[in-house]
């Protein structure tokens, strides 16, 4: 009676691994872009001075000068009762469940930036620089009231 007889497989090169690197890079990408979007939604702050609007959190950061400000004319709007207000389309953004953030395109056609976590309570800020600034302040009631200080012009 014949005895079993086993043979390996025949050892792979080591090209297809190198496929691996560009994957894993792609991936580690991601993960770190996910990181700052959760970091960001959980720090962002908006900071009213004489200088303008400060934004900080995630990618989107940045400083709108007082003089493009029409603080004005800036309102809370419940996006769930003023459909013209809402977010239709997400242009360069974040957009997750509770949290988007970025440039989106309003139903109206405005381009808007972004940083919405509480779509009940949206300060609604328009800016002579052709967009409009949609924030979920903890405050909203006096995020309006230091803009209209700052920059009352409409």
């Amino acid at each position: 009676m014949p005895t079993a007889e086993t043979f390996v497989i025949a050892p792979a090169g080591t090209r297809p691994l190198w496929f691996l690197i560009p994957a894993l890079l792609v991936l580690l990408a991601g993960m770190a872009l996910l990181g700052a979007t959760w970091f960001g939604s959980q720090r962002a702050s908006f900071e009213v001075s004489p200088a303008g609007l400060r934004l900080r959190g995630d990618l989107y950061a940045r400083l709108i000068p007082a003089a493009q400000l029409q603080g004005g004319a800036a309102r809370l709007v419940d996006l769930r009762t003023t459909p013209q207000y809402r977010p239709t389309r997400r242009t360069v953004g974040t957009g997750l469940p509770g949290y988007a953030a970025g440039w989106f395109r309003l139903a109206t056609g405005e381009k808007a930036l972004l940083f919405l976590t509480d779509r009940s309570r949206v300060v609604y800020i328009p800016t002579r620089a052709g967009y409009v600034v949609l924030l979920s302040p903890a405050d909203p009631a006096g995020l309006v009231a230091a803009l209209q200080r700052v920059a009352p012009g409409r």
